[in-house]
């Protein structure tokens, strides 16, 4: 190989490494944006979160809209969002910035390594990045993206005030069309699926231009937009100019999103401009948008909506039927996001209340819906407890599905909730699994709970979850059965 070709592979390979390799993105906008001292910072955001009150809303909150302006401007605004979150418990934090200068279509991602500001480090969370990738196109590894952009940086500050032990997804939107606009949100809702520990933050501003009072009356149309969820307003209503965000497509991924999760409305938690926070509203000044805005999840552990469920009890119902007539296994096709995801699931069979076959997967491995499906005909005709479930039983049959959360390891059985967490046991190569619904069902204490666990599901001493090496999870689920939904 000539030394011309060799230097050509080695820039080759530099340049190809500058958009996927780990690496630690230091601050390009303090002194600017916000104070660069650690002290100063500190002591700005404590001033801001000190200032406002806000009322916690219906559920966690699932998305904030957060300006990203200079703090003096957008800073006291900003506040209320992270207000809202302070102290709750996230582990991973999806911020949706925008592109102000590189143009490119789809959504860029910083893909490994962390970013720095004078508060500390904050990892970013490469397991999630991972699994966007595997998906689909629209979503690539592009560091090169996120120099000179501040969208995403400005977030971080308030970020690392209000919450603890979180890593970051990091995003820049360029521009997208509608229908790639929505495979991103589908592809986050995928990756998400049921954790409770996700919160994403939409970084934008609103109306940009240099009438105060237009500012008034495009905000409102956009916010009108935001309050209803309306991410095909919103979309078309950027391209037509008859409302302004400049992170407007990453609002619209987020709207769909939530859309998604069966959510349909957002809370405005504050919104002004840079005029009536500088006290200039004269005509002809340059004039910003800022709003604080929160979308809140259910707070529960119900993420499917009567309808989804239905579908779920009905395609396990349907799967033994045509199981047990013809012995083969249900072709089935499912469209809605949300049964889609990959999420474990046990199904659950009660005849006359007593068990009568009980099998599922702790992680999924493929679309919920099929999961359900297999793990019903897997109950019906293979729980070595019982014999196959005759077609002219079913009838009698009462089907209960349990859909799974990820796993979290513990290092102590004190974090375990009686009725909220079922429990994986694993010692060695042996282990069992309690649904969260055995507590209940039995009355057991959590001594009992977990006793019982050891011996009769694992297969290992009684009290071999008290012993060093035994690995614990836990988990929770939802469950729901015909007795409660009409299928």
């Amino acid at each position: 190989m000539s030394k011309k070709l060799l230097l050509i592979l080695i820039l080759t390979l530099l340049l190809l490494s500058n958009s996927s390799a780990s690496s630690v993105k230091q601050p390009e906008f303090d002194g600017q944006f916000y104070p660069a001292p650690k002290e100063d910072l500190s002591r700005m955001i404590d001033q801001f979160l000190d200032k406002v009150k806000v009322t916690p809303g219906a559920g966690r909150p699932l998305i904030l809209i957060s300006p990203h302006a200079g703090y003096g401007f957008s800073g006291p605004t900003a506040v209320f969002g992270y207000k809202l979150i302070k102290d709750k418990k996230y582990k991973t934090v999806i911020i949706l910035g925008t592109s102000h200068h590189k143009p490119f279509n789809g959504a860029a991602l910083y893909g490994a390594g962390a970013f720095v500001t004078s508060l500390g480090q904050v990892n970013v969370d490469e397991d999630f990045i991972k699994e966007l990738l595997d998906k689909q196109p629209e979503v690539f590894v592009d560091n090169t993206a996120f120099n000179k952009e501040h969208s995403v940086e400005v977030q971080l500050p308030f970020l690392q005030k209000v919450l603890t032990d979180f890593k970051i997804v990091p995003v820049v939107v360029g521009d997208c069309s509608l229908e790639t606009c929505q495979k991103i949100a589908l592809l986050f809702k995928e990756v998400i699926g049921q954790r409770k520990d996700v919160l994403v933050v939409v970084s934008t501003d609103l109306y940009h231009g240099y009438d105060i009072k237009e500012a008034a009356q495009v905000d409102k149309v956009t916010l009108d937009l935001f309050k209803k969820l309306d991410d095909q307003g919103l979309y078309y209503g950027l391209r037509e100019g008859d409302v302004q965000a400049c992170g407007g497509f990453a609002a619209v991924i987020a709207f769909h999103l939530a859309k998604g999760y069966g959510l349909s409305g957002l809370e405005i938690l504050n919104h002004t401009n840079s005029g009536l926070v500088t006290g200039d509203l004269a005509d002809g000044n340059w004039t910003v948008g800022y709003a604080s805005c929160a979308v809140f999840g259910q707070e529960g552990e119900n993420l499917l909506n009567t309808q989804q469920k239905v579908r779920l009890l009905t395609i396990a119902r349907q799967a033994i039927a045509a199981y047990l007539q013809t012995g083969k296994t249900l072709t089935v096709t499912e469209s809605d996001a949300a049964l889609n995801q990959k999420s474990g699931a046990f199904v659950t069979l009660n005849q006359h209340r007593e068990l009568r076959g009980c099998i599922g997967k702790l992680i999924g491995s493929q679309p919920l819906y099929l999961t359900v499906r297999d793990m019903a005909i897997e109950a019906a005709v293979a729980d070595p407890r019982f014999s196959a479930l005759s077609l002219s039983k079913l009838k009698d049959v009462e089907i209960e599905i349990s859909v799974l959360s990820p796993m979290e390891k513990i290092d102590s059985a004190e974090k375990i909730e009686l009725g909220k967490h079922g429990v994986l046991v694993r010692k060695g190569f042996q282990s069992g699994v309690f649904l969260p619904q055995v507590a209940t069902e039995t009355g057991w204490s959590k001594e009992e709970f977990l006793n019982n666990l050891c011996a009769h599901k694992a297969g290992i001493a009684t009290n071999a979850w008290k012993e060093k090496g035994t690995e614990l999870y836990i988990f929770t689920a939802e469950v729901f059965s015909g007795k409660e939904i009409k299928e």
